[in-house]
């Protein structure tokens, strides 16, 4: 870097001091509770070769990350895409800011970084990665990826091994990198002693009996696993029970392929050690991609509280941050940073109309039967709207914030306002609580939210009242308005983000109301037209097709059924089908990479759809949709080609789902 390079960005850094001081503060008024971040100044290559690293400033030597910075140099280049930043999951997390950004930009991507922080630090998804270590706040992600880097290029710089075989190793372990078990703590698998030596006489009597092959029989066993197996009717699976962690498994039974001797040998230790490596950074960035639209939608929510309902964007900004934004929530597609600041505001506006609803049918004569006819919404509204006092903070109106409840007020800093130490008229919020935050920007009353508490039905309205304690009554309306708790909100929000990912959030919140009023639907393609139509705008279809995009990081669930196929220590995967077929060409090119990690034979199950041609010109006759029917197939590669043949349902009927379960999605809707 050249010094009128570094003076420039210590410039910029120098001026983003108080606004990276100042959201942290307000972060933490609102209740965040983010890791420690340090913010870095980059310029446009440097970001593009970030984005294309994941985030960090080292990764290990492979092709990929090259074509990452194409494409992302590409897109901006071209689509007029631009990259604000990008932060990391670690304690303490680093945030790139890209030097072009406007004073508006960085204040308005520190205060999604401190979002994100806070998402890194609370989720308990994150956590699985790091639970079990000796300090389990302590992420040292980017310490873990320059490890893996280093010890890649010293293995690709060793004249003892081929760089180009390392890189296509490399190539291999990732075409897995998805089939891990996501749901499961991440541990470091053991090391592997290898096969021993000498198997006792009697045990090796056993095993001939038993009629095991050859490579099988090299394996460690010892009696109580022959015992089980002898009493066993059929033949026992190697594993007993699926394992979707296929990476854990040829990790730990795989074997190379040796072209020469025509078989499976042993593994090189170096070669064993990327695929430990691998499977690390797979545990560490799946959490990212389990909680893309809830970190994502998390983020954008307190960005925008804090930019426009705190005004941390000034005035000569406020525009600026308004089209920043708006691009951002814009985006074509499925757009994760919509939907999911879309759905925190469902939560919180939820959550915030079941408290109120709970505290009016605690009114004497007021039922769920009645509320509707007998409360008038407006004037409720008009009561929740906040004080003047809060709304309207500044140093001529400190005095009128002593008639407020206390809990709303921050008074330590209060007396420092009216000492001049604070300014109120930029920073009005320091003057307040977590509570008095909540009150000053509670949604029901927000104009985008004006309508929300009066769109309850009457089936939600009896479920509420139904099962309301009678723990408390009021006397009229106002006295139970009086009681409403302004924080319900964000406390819910706050709980929810600790424990659910995508798909758990999606089911939970996805609701009919949510889909009918932000006008979701379905779309399909039609084999009969050759066209893609609107199939449904039915919730239940929305939410299966929505679930099935983000179950399994969106791809095809895949777990290892067997590991002695055929008595021939041959590899036996399923697809766990749901409704949606693999696509047939990806999977035959990735049992080409299995087969060099397990070293022998590759097999997957599967259920696939087909369609009679004659049917399909009925059914465009008709104007219909044909019925495809549901035939189990066997893909295998032995080395040389890859095959595939029909199998009797009765071995694939396991492999069927009852109804959609989430596991996959396609890259396009079929029919």
């Amino acid at each position: 870097m050249s010094n009128s390079d570094r003076f420039r960005k210590q410039a910029i850094a120098t001026d983003l001091e108080e606004p990276v001081t100042e959201a942290r503060n307000l972060a933490q008024k609102l209740g965040l509770e983010p890791y420690p971040v340090k913010y870095w100044i980059v310029d446009y290559d440097e970001m593009n070769e970030l984005i294309a690293y994941g985030g960090f400033q080292s990764r290990y030597p492979h092709w990929r990350w090259g074509m990452q910075y194409d494409k992302q140099q590409k897109q901006g280049q071209y689509s007029g895409g631009k990259a604000f930043e990008i932060v990391n999951n670690d304690n303490p997390a680093h945030a790139f800011l890209q030097e072009s950004n406007t004073l508006a930009d960085q204040k308005a991507v520190i205060t999604h970084v401190e979002a994100h922080s806070d998402f890194f630090s609370n989720n308990e998804w994150f956590g699985l990665f790091t639970r079990g270590q000796a300090d389990e706040a302590q992420v040292n992600a980017a310490a873990m990826l320059e490890r893996h880097a280093r010890a890649i290029d010293e293995y690709m710089s060793d004249p003892e091994i081929d760089r180009a075989e390392v890189e296509k190793w490399v190539d291999h372990c990732l075409s897995l990198e998805d089939n891990i078990d996501q749901h499961r703590v991440f541990e470091r698998r053991l090391d592997i002693d290898g096969p021993v030596e000498k198997i006792d006489e009697d045990l090796a009597e056993k095993l001939d009996e038993l009629d095991l092959s050859d490579e099988i029989k090299g394996e460690v066993f010892d009696d109580e696993w022959v015992e089980k197996l002898e009493a066993e009717d059929g033949p026992v699976n190697f594993p007993e029970e699926p394992q979707k962690d296929v990476l854990a498994f040829v990790r730990e039974y795989g074997k190379q392929y040796d072209e020469e001797a025509g078989r499976g040998v042993e593994m090189e230790p170096w070669q064993r050690d990327i695929l430990d490596m691998m499977r690390a950074e797979a545990y560490y960035f799946a959490a990212q991609k389990m909680t893309k639209v809830m970190n994502e939608g998390w983020a954008a929510y307190w960005e925008s509280l804090m930019m426009a309902d705190e005004a941390f964007a000034g005035d000569d900004e406020f525009l600026n941050y308004a089209d920043h934004m708006a691009k951002v929530l814009a985006s074509p597609g499925l757009n994760p940073y919509s939907l999911g600041f879309e759905l925190w505001e469902y939560v919180e506006n939820t959550t915030n109309r079941r408290e109120v609803l709970e505290r009016l049918l605690r009114v004497e004569g007021i039922s769920w039967r009645n509320l509707t006819d007998v409360v008038d919404f407006d004037e409720v509204l008009e009561t929740l709207e906040p004080p003047k006092a809060l709304d309207t903070i500044g140093p001529e109106t400190l005095d009128e914030l002593e008639d407020v409840p206390e809990r709303w007020i921050d008074h330590d800093a209060l007396e420092r306002a009216r000492a001049g130490e604070i300014d109120v008229e930029k920073y009005p919020w320091k003057v307040l609580t977590y509570e008095g935050l909540a009150r000053r920007h509670y949604s029901l009353v927000k104009r985008q939210h004006r309508g929300f508490l009066g769109r309850i039905n009457q089936n939600e309205l009896e479920r509420i009242g139904r099962y309301l304690f009678d723990d408390a009554r009021y006397s009229s309306v106002q006295e139970a308005l009086d009681d409403v708790e302004f924080a319900a909100g964000w406390d819910r929000m706050f709980d929810v983000r600790e424990s659910h990912n995508d798909v758990t959030f999606l089911d939970e919140f996805l609701t009919e109301e949510f889909i009918t009023e932000n006008d979701y639907f379905t779309y399909e393609h039609s084999e009969a037209t050759g066209q893609f139509h609107v199939a449904s705008d039915a919730a239940d279809d929305v939410k299966k097709k929505l679930l099935l995009q983000f179950t399994n990081f969106g791809k095809p669930t895949i777990a290892v059924y067997d590991g002695n196929y055929n008595n021939a220590n041959e590899l036996l995967l399923g697809h766990q089908y749901n409704g949606v077929m693999l696509d047939l060409g990806q999977a035959r090119e990735t049992l080409k990479r299995i087969f060099e990690l397990w070293g022998r034979p590759v097999n997957l199950l599967t259920i696939v759809k087909e369609v009679d041609d004659h049917d399909i010109e009925v059914a465009k006759r008709r104007n219909r949709e044909p019925e495809p029917e549901e035939r189990g197939k066997l893909l295998r590669y032995d080395g040389d080609e890859v095959t595939m043949e029909d199998v009797p349902w009765e071995e694939v009927e396991h492999l069927a789902a009852d109804d959609v379960d989430y596991d996959t999605k396609p890259d396009e809707w079929l029919a």
